[in-house]
């Protein structure tokens, strides 16, 4: 019995171990207020929630034809689905190529470069925006070179969270949940699992968080109302709006990693700090669950650690 075991297990590889990340409770020594849960996508294997969207993308590539092997995956990112993209695209052979706004943190462009992926970096004063622009343009003049995954319009990115993150949740509170709270990028991770959940229980409340101004420090998060949104977005599945300030978002990460043991980044200080504001309008019995997108490791140059 112990070879075929042995050969399961190492047979796996990077996509195997995606997704099904646990829930954790968070601020269990508070009183008052509806309890919250996270779901913990910091622990995917390149160290955040993008692996999903990522590996939904490029399955879906190559099972329609349209990734082969001669052809280089391209997309623009502020980070972390560059690094999911790169990571898959190293496990199976594929030349990565991706637009990113020259001042992205150093981490992320040193986990981008040994995964040997190529970076074209964008003007910086243009945001993800510059990025996804140049990519686009480079998918449009050059379609026999790159498989653009496209991250803010390709379907499989909220197709990803509705057939699994959503699941996920649905299954580890019991069928119980009665919030989910999340902040948006491409908006897939809000979009798929909100249109899930929704389907399972039309009684679910689920409401998005955005940073407060154009301006912010909340890094992958989009300010909607003046940045370019999603081909997916889809307000019907808004009930409200949490608006976070990146100073109280920063609060909210220092204290997730001093007092929690949560070394997370500002993302999901940002999902967390939303929560806990909608957890003080609602009774004790109510659920609510968020999202910890992404590993603070990430983020050791930023001076949120200072």
């Amino acid at each position: 019995m112990i070879k075929p075991i042995l050969w399961i297990i190492y047979s796996m590889t990077i996509l195997d171990v995606v997704g099904k990340t646990p829930l954790l409770p968070l601020f269990e020594d508070r009183v008052g207020g509806a309890r919250i849960f996270a779901k913990a996508e910091f622990l995917n294997p390149s160290g955040s929630v993008k692996d999903r969207a990522a590996k939904a993308m490029i399955l879906d590539g190559i099972k329609t034809g349209r990734l082969t092997k001669d052809k280089t995956i391209l997309d623009a990112t502020s980070g972390n689905t560059g690094v999911a993209l790169a990571m898959f695209g190293t496990v199976l052979g594929y030349r990565v190529k991706l637009c990113l706004p020259s001042n992205a943190n150093k981490e992320r462009k040193r986990v981008l470069k040994a995964y040997r992926a190529e970076i074209i970096a964008t003007n910086p004063l243009e945001s993800s925006d510059g990025a996804l622009l140049k990519a686009r343009q480079l998918a449009i003049e050059n379609p026999e070179t790159y498989f653009y995954t496209d991250q803010y319009n390709n379907p499989e990115n909220w197709k990803a969270h509705y057939n699994g993150t959503a699941l996920e949740i649905w299954e580890q509170t019991e069928h119980k949940l009665t919030h989910f709270v999340a902040g948006m990028g491409t908006s897939g991770t809000f979009i798929g699992t909100a249109r899930r959940l929704k389907e399972l229980n039309p009684a679910i409340k689920t409401t998005p968080m955005q940073p407060a101004s154009p301006l912010h420090g909340l890094e992958g998060m989009r300010h909607t109302e003046t940045t370019i949104k999603a081909g997916f977005y889809d307000t019907s599945l808004f009930d409200g709006q949490i608006d976070v300030t990146t100073e109280d978002a920063r609060a909210m990460t220092r204290e997730l990693a001093g007092k929690y043991g949560l070394f997370v980044g500002i993302s999901s200080g940002a999902n967390v700090l939303a929560a806990t504001k909608l957890a003080e309008t609602l009774s004790s019995e109510s659920i609510i669950i968020t999202i910890l997108c992404d590993s603070g490791f990430r983020y050791l140059s930023d001076e949120l650690w200072d």
